[in-house]
């Protein structure tokens, strides 16, 4: 999508319908000049104050280009693996409730201040 299709497209429907509403063209029906030319007017303006907005609102992203001498499929960036086994995964997490389990014990034992206050060697805590 261009950043002002639906500016120009706004704009163009004023000029048509400030046209038929403005100039009643004789070739036309009364009511026909009437009811299109206040539709398309109401409407562009509509239309023209989003066209007007959408660009400030909204961030354009360059689009590939597709044709004869691209590619046509484009290829995701390479991400590094860093897939664990669910294995060492659940070995972690229950070594580190384990260490948690421990010091909330050692806190219920000895409640001190600096029980409360001191950091677990887990490596799931900031």
């Amino acid at each position: 999508m261009r950043r002002y299709n639906m500016l120009l497209t706004g704009l163009l429907m004023i000029g048509a319908g400030g046209y038929l509403f403005f100039a009643s063209p004789q070739i036309l029906p009364l009511w026909f000049v009437l009811l299109a030319g206040s539709f398309l007017w109401c409407v562009g303006i509509a239309v023209g104050i989003a066209g007007a907005a959408v660009p400030l609102f909204v961030l354009c992203t360059p689009v590939p280009p597709t044709g004869f001498f691209t590619d046509s499929v484009a290829k995701p960036p390479a991400m590094p693996s860093r897939q664990m086994p669910i294995e060492v995964l659940l070995l972690q997490i229950e070594n580190h409730v384990r260490l948690e389990q421990a010091a909330a014990e050692s806190f219920l034992a000895f409640p001190t201040h600096d029980h409360l206050h001191s950091k677990t060697p887990s490596a799931f805590v900031n």
